[in-house]
């Protein structure tokens, strides 16, 4: 295949890379910080991609967030490859605060007692563990004689998804307003300055080439 990697990386490094990236996470930040700004649309339009990727990050569907991005992008007519970048907002270093505030949040919305701190990560990644062992385990099952049993999914259901799920909302809308705002004259600054760049460029080219023609027709 065309754009299949010729030297296939350990699992290992995979994993290493996705919670420490090449360069570090400076230079990622950097390079998608530029591929924004590169992208050839209105920056209202690229705005609006960058709100719908941001907005992504707090909902809790880890592994789905390019393809719900792309889709809110495309519903709010927004920049689509902007949306898949702007979940890089999303990371190893913010999923911890991030999950923190949607589930605060949720909880409180929910009325539920129970509150989200930095110490129940461990446990709620356990309740993530949990969850996938028992979707595993009644996929199994029902090709089998074992018993389903979805007591871990439902206690994952009742104590994450859905308060994740709800109190993701109102952080998320606030994060990708923020982000939106800021990013429209940022992008409408650079933008402009790259059209003037180019337009001196382009004058530039223009006033050598009379000069060449006069060599030439001096030279003729």
């Amino acid at each position: 295949m065309v754009f299949k990697r010729r030297d296939r990386r350990p699992i290992w490094k995979i994993v290493l890379e996705f919670f420490w990236p090449r360069g570090g996470w400076k230079r990622a930040a950097l390079y998608v910080k530029h591929r924004l700004r590169r992208l050839p649309d209105p920056p209202h339009r690229i705005a609006r991609g960058i709100f719908a990727g941001v907005l992504t990050t707090f909902t809790p569907f880890y592994g789905l967030h390019f393809v719900i991005a792309a889709t809110i992008a495309w519903i709010m007519r927004g920049n689509i490859i902007a949306a898949l970048l702007a979940t890089f907002f999303g990371n190893p270093l913010t999923y911890v605060p991030i999950g923190v505030i949607s589930l605060n949040t949720g909880y409180w919305l929910l009325g539920m007692s129970r509150r989200a701190d930095p110490e129940l990560h461990g446990s709620l990644g356990r309740m993530f563990v949990d969850a996938g062992a028992d979707l595993k385990r009644n996929l199994i099952a029902a090709f089998t004689d074992t018993d389903m049993d979805w007591s871990r999914l439902s206690v994952f259901y009742d104590e994450v998804f859905f308060p994740y799920l709800i109190g993701g909302i109102i952080p998320g809308i606030i994060a990708g307003v923020i982000c939106y705002y800021i990013s429209v004259p940022l992008i409408r600054a650079y933008q402009n300055r790259r059209k003037g760049a180019m337009k001196a460029k382009l004058a530039a080219l223009r006033k050598k080439r009379p000069l060449a023609t006069d060599d030439r027709a001096n030279g003729d």
